[in-house]
């Protein structure tokens, strides 16, 4: 038995679990939320109980010393070392990784180069990587990918329709994103149908969102692009847009690239569309009090998400199972009630919420006459963070 820290940092977030393997058991779980305020949110949950502090912590390193500091005052670990290894998530592999590497000077190098391409969550990735590999010298620290998953796509799906020169010179394509969420959801969905040949459209609705197309477990098309900025609307994203309207706004705004880039990533989306949240929660707020924008940001939500349901559907050739992950997809009834009536007739789907069913994995939400099972399955990137980095560890350990 072996226990791993699975290591999920976001820009102002830390994310952590630390699991028993091979079997696959979660010791202890939480959180820093707003990294870098003086009222920080520290949670941690641990045999059944949750406890929740907030005090200053001013970057990843002092996140990661807490978070340590804390598993040895709780007992959880009587010293570092009994941690044999480290997954941490890198948002942005490029064209460089196509699968979890073992932590190395190069693969460093690569992913700070990379920063380009994600300068928020990259950045973020090696500053905690460094404080751990700092408190967990001899403990194996691997690099997760959220692109890997997305690298089977074929060269007509990844490419953009600019002169290909760019991305001869310049790697521009498409990369995705939350490819070890929609690993996780494949791998669950293969256990449901016990079968390895199935079509799957998988719905990773939340702050940030995008959709994949996948085909007996492989990724054939995803929604995200470049960046993380590109596919469906979202929280403070807004997705694809026409790009002569990027241009349009700048000069009549008079405004830098950096500052067209805040607005596009953290203005607008849901945020900038209902002028009241990224939070779906406070926007159904405002739909219940008869806000117009309210209600109009959800709808271009919800006909964004169908549209690329629906062009997926086209693209694998028709659709086995529909799954809705993340915290929109998972917990919005609302959004879900709003979105399936703009693909049931076409794709043929039946949908009952109050009569869903119950599985090990999450629930069934569509009837027995839909021609596509619809299911809800709580994603769980770190159990896929930690089975990575435990597989690699034992290869090395022969």
């Amino acid at each position: 038995m072996k226990k791993l820290f699975a290591v999920n940092a976001g820009s102002s977030s830390l994310k952590f679990q630390i699991l028993e393997m091979p079997e696959e058991q979660v010791i202890i779980s939480g959180q820093v939320e707003r990294i870098g305020f003086d009222d920080s949110i520290f949670t941690v949950k641990y045999q059944g109980n949750k406890t929740e502090r907030k005090l200053p912590v001013k970057n990843q390193k002092e996140a990661v010393q807490l978070v340590l500091k804390t598993i040895l005052e709780m007992k959880v670990i009587r010293d570092v070392s009994e941690i044999k290894g480290a997954g941490h998530r890198v948002v942005q592999g490029g064209e460089f990784f196509d699968r979890t590497v073992e932590v190395t000077d190069d693969a460093i190098a690569k992913v700070d180069f990379l920063a380009q391409l994600a300068p928020l969550h990259n950045k973020a990735s090696l500053e905690c990587y460094r404080a751990f590999k700092e408190l967990l010298p001899n403990a194996f620290h691997t690099f997760v990918f959220d692109t890997a998953y997305h690298r089977t796509m074929e060269e007509q799906n990844y490419i953009y329709p600019i002169p290909y020169e760019y991305y001869t010179k310049y790697a521009i394509r498409r990369y995705g994103a939350h490819g070890t969420s929609h690993k996780y959801i494949a791998s669950i969905v293969e256990k449901y149908l016990n079968s390895k040949k199935y079509r799957l459209i998988s719905c990773h609705l939340g702050s940030g969102a995008s959709l994949c197309a996948i085909k007996n477990g492989k990724c054939i098309d995803t929604s995200m692009g470049f960046t993380p900025l590109g596919g469906i609307m979202m929280g403070t994203r807004s997705g694809d847009l026409d790009p002569s309207l990027v241009l349009y706004i700048m000069e009549k705004e008079n405004l830098t690239p950096q500052e067209m880039n805040n607005i596009l990533n953290k203005k607008s989306g849901l945020a900038g569309l209902s002028e009241l949240s990224s939070d779906m929660r406070d926007v159904d707020k405002g739909i219940a009090e008869n806000k117009h924008l309210a209600l109009l940001a959800k709808k271009v939500y919800c006909t964004r998400v169908a549209q690329t349901i629906g062009s997926y559907f086209v693209e694998l050739g028709g659709c086995d199972v529909l799954v809705f992950t993340a915290g929109v997809g998972e917990n919005s009834i609302t959004t879900r009630k709003m979105l399936m009536p703009m693909i049931s007739q076409a794709l043929g789907i039946e949908v009952n919420e109050e009569m869903a069913q119950e599985f090990e994995f999450g629930k069934i939400i569509s009837t027995a006459q839909s021609k596509i099972k619809v299911l809800i399955i709580p994603t769980n990137e770190e159990l896929m963070i930690v089975r990575d980095t435990y597989e690699l560890l034992q290869q090395k350990n022969g």
